[in-house]
């Protein structure tokens, strides 16, 4: 399949490890911080670490689910799962934002 485009699936996915990759920054950078710093930027990684897991969890439940209905109710299921995959993009975006602004305050 040449130029096969990134399913909704794959994408999240890939934002996933993403995401792990930029809070390993994170613990790198809290590791060589001091005082307060160190201590406000493992709060923040717990915080980041608490989303990402809880993002993965409802994308393991969500793909399971709509792999079972879709192969059951393709037509009708089109035009909703893209409804909720621009949904999920949208969450991760602002997770996304919320990690440049963290790695700009480090």
């Amino acid at each position: 399949m040449a130029g096969h485009k990134k399913s909704g699936f794959e994408e999240v996915e890939s934002l996933l490890q993403d995401i792990g990759t930029k809070i390993e920054q994170l613990i790198e950078k809290a590791a060589d911080a001091g005082g307060d710093a160190k201590v406000e930027l493992e709060k923040k990684i717990r915080d980041l670490r608490e989303k990402k897991t809880t993002i993965e969890e409802e994308f393991k439940k969500g793909k399971s689910k709509v792999e079972t209905l879709y192969n059951s109710k393709k037509t009708e299921i089109e035009p909703n799962l893209k409804k909720s995959q621009k949904h999920f993009k949208n969450a991760f975006k602002q997770l996304g934002e919320a990690f440049k602004v963290l790695i700009k305050k480090t």
